[in-house]
């Protein structure tokens, strides 16, 4: 990869660490590029949000490539993770603490499977209200944390494929094909509930979006090391 290459645009697939914002790693690899090809000035970002508690694909565009984010961002995506049955915490992940415990001895693997099929297709979802999306000017995370309720209007999602691909007790692995604008997170609250128990989100991560495959991604340490090398 050149000087021009990155000025011309280039879309870059990287594998994000857990626990690193989507935010950081667009601004680390924008520092490096512009430090290797010593560059005042360049355009880069993603195509898509993934939490610090995901890990997994990030598209990340230079350049006049990222003319081409709003493409990218609204193709289908594809995840992998895990829910734990049987508890909830109010940020539907990992973030917060566990709030409530649900009763689990009525839930079977072929319940498990069943329930999946409530999901294919057209769904209404709630945001989590531990969320960035934005109201009244404020991410709905800001009023969370500032313990303010908030109405949270329902967003239709589309989700084409739901498959469980393990179940070891109480955690159940996954994986899902979905639209634009689905929080998974949303799907593991629901899924507890369509199984009248509860239910959180411990493990997720991004495996695909549109074409490109999370299996032919870099991490940033191993991008960094291959703009040394050029």
């Amino acid at each position: 990869m050149t000087k021009d290459d990155v000025l011309s645009g280039q879309v870059l697939l990287i594998d994000k660490p857990l626990h690193w914002t989507s935010f950081q790693a667009v601004n680390k690899l924008r520092w490096e590029i512009r430090q290797a090809f010593n560059i005042k000035k360049i355009k880069v970002g993603h195509a898509g949000t993934l939490d610090p508690l995901a890990t997994g694909l990030l598209v990340i565009c230079t350049g006049k490539m990222t003319k081409q984010i709003n493409i990218f961002q609204g193709q289908i995506k594809e995840y992998t993770g895990t829910f734990v049955l049987g508890s909830t915490t109010p940020s539907y992940d990992l973030e917060t603490e566990i709030d409530q415990t649900y009763p689990t001895e009525h839930i079977s693997e072929a319940l498990i499977h069943e329930t999946t099929k409530q999901f294919i297709g057209d769904i209404e979802q709630y945001p989590p209200v531990f969320s960035a999306i934005k109201k009244d000017g404020k991410r709905l995370y800001e009023f969370a944390r500032a313990g303010e309720t908030v109405e949270i209007k329902s967003r239709t999602v589309h989700i084409s494929e739901f498959e469980i691909t393990s179940i070891n007790g109480n955690s159940v692995e996954f994986r899902v094909v979905c639209s634009k604008g689905t929080y998974i997170r949303s799907l593991a609250n629901d899924f507890g509930k369509a199984l009248n128990s509860g239910a959180h989100l411990s493990v997720l991560r991004r495996t695909k979006i549109g074409d490109f495959s999370v299996d032919n991604a870099v991490t940033p340490e191993k991008f960094i090391e291959q703009l040394a090398s050029e």
